[in-house]
């Protein structure tokens, strides 16, 4: 038996939702080409800065080599223009050596100058391109698709591998508008997972977007672990299910919710301990349920607190029988 007590009464949202990542994307080339090397598949683990697929990428090589000679010619004609320059302008027009020709010397510097650094950005850019026929890992993840393969042609923005972060995962559910106003980022939940239903991990909410949905009138609640790590059974796109507790500000009469007994006709009833010649009887009771929280059922009607109600062994009790109680508490 247990003793009818008057409790705080929260009111508790079921919702289930799915996990999602932070981080998912479906990487492309920036170049075109031929996909030369892949050397991740579906199901590998990468890290961020790891090479996942390389392009053939020597016709853009030997550019970069042939822009980094002119730009090496250049450094040398600039080198040139430069002496050619001094040494005018040290002899002078005392010399013999008139303004003029020192003026135009400096142009020439002037010009070597602009000519190589038009050349070294010429070579940075043609390096960028090289560079573009690899395409390596912008995160920590997993990938989940591969979408080309070895001899393909692949144009700029063409999906290559899609690579999804398994980390810092968030669970996202639809939860109904009327709930709105309730639900906090102060508000306790709790999440279960399919891998694991019967262990409950504490929550809570990052995010609340204050936008419904028209088709479905709901609204989305974000949740992260309360701690990373807590979550090992978790995989994006798996379904998870969520309780979130939220004070109502009142207290009422509650009892465990193994006293309860529903019938198919919509009656609830607990059986209540009664004394007859200082013997302990049951005396079946027809009572109002309310919310029902933590293992709780609210009675709005027909049990008082300081009463004693079954709550295991109530099955198949007749009216007014003499039980003998098992547990010593209240």
């Amino acid at each position: 038996v247990d003793e009818v007590q008057v409790r705080p009464v929260s009111q508790q949202i079921n919702a289930t939702g799915t996990v999602s990542s932070p981080r998912s994307a479906v990487l492309s080339t920036a170049a075109a080409g031929l996909v030369h090397e892949l050397h991740v598949d579906e199901g590998d683990r990468v890290s961020s800065g790891d090479l996942l697929v390389h392009l053939d990428s020597e016709i853009a090589e030997l550019t970069l080599a042939r822009i980094r000679a002119e730009a090496r010619q250049r450094e040398t004609s600039l080198q040139d223009a430069r002496r050619r320059f001094a040494e005018a302008a040290e002899v002078g027009p005392d010399g013999g050596v008139p303004q003029t020709l020192v003026d135009s010397l400096r142009s020439e510097v002037q010009i070597a100058e602009a000519a190589l650094a038009a050349a070294e950005a010429e070579a940075n850019e043609q390096r960028a391109r090289v560079e573009h026929h690899s395409i390596v890992a912008p995160f920590d993840g997993v990938i989940t698709r591969r979408i080309t393969e070895m001899g393909e042609w692949v144009n700029p923005g063409s999906g290559l591998l899609e690579l999804v972060a398994t980390t810092d995962l968030r669970f996202e559910f639809r939860v109904a508008q009327r709930f709105f106003r309730d639900i906090t980022l102060d508000t306790p939940v709790e999440v279960s997972f399919d891998a694991m239903p019967d262990v409950g991990i504490p929550a809570r909410v990052d995010a609340i977007v204050p936008v419904s949905d028209p088709g479905s009138r709901t609204f989305l609640v974000r949740l992260v672990a309360d701690s990373p790590g807590q979550a090992p059974l978790a995989a994006p796109g798996m379904s998870v299910s969520a309780v979130f507790s939220m004070e109502t500000g009142r207290s009422s009469v509650a009892v465990s919710r193994d006293a309860l007994l529903r019938y198919a006709d919509g009656r609830n009833t607990v059986w209540v301990i009664a004394e007859n010649d200082g013997r302990p009887i049951v005396q079946e009771r027809l009572v109002r349920t309310g919310l029902e929280f933590g293992g709780l059922v609210e009675i709005t009607s027909g049990l008082e607190a300081g009463e004693r109600v079954v709550v295991e062994g109530n099955e198949s009790l007749r009216d007014g029988q003499t039980v003998t109680i098992l547990n010593a508490g209240p």
